[in-house]
């Protein structure tokens, strides 16, 4: 299971995933620049990360994963996520959907597609999500 794991994983990467996580980092760059995107930039360099290697990882509600609410999964985070649309997630979300598009063309892309898709809704609304291993869950 590794194994193939990992291949999709770097098939992934080269057909695609290079250039989505390298978007989800320059978000996270933008981020950084004022103090108050510094928790958005340090989620999108994690999810940029899930968005190299998205096989065996998967994301989570934070507040199913503890069982305790706390900034990211309350008003706040809510408030965070329609911030985060506006500026970057409607732009991370056509990419994605746009690379889903080419990877559902062809029958061997279609586990690439759905990853993208994933991608798509996850960078919709990001705070309050965390990347797990999927053996954790």
């Amino acid at each position: 299971m590794a194994i193939l794991r990992l291949i999709f994983n770097i098939a992934w990467f080269v057909l695609g995933g290079f250039i989505m996580g390298l978007a989800w980092w320059l978000a996270g760059l933008l981020c950084f620049i004022s103090i108050i995107g510094i928790p958005f930039g340090r989620a999108c360099f994690v999810i940029g990360e899930m968005a190299f290697w998205p096989f065996g990882q998967e994301t989570i509600n934070r507040r199913h994963l503890t069982g305790s609410e706390d900034i990211g999964t309350g008003t706040a985070g809510m408030i965070g996520n329609v911030v985060w649309f506006v500026f970057f997630g409607i732009w991370l979300a056509i990419g994605h959907l746009t690379h889903a598009l080419a990877c559902f063309i062809t029958i061997i892309g279609i586990p690439f597609g759905i990853q993208h898709l994933k991608l798509a809704l996850l960078s919709l609304t990001p705070i309050g999500q965390t990347v797990i291993a999927k053996e954790q869950y």
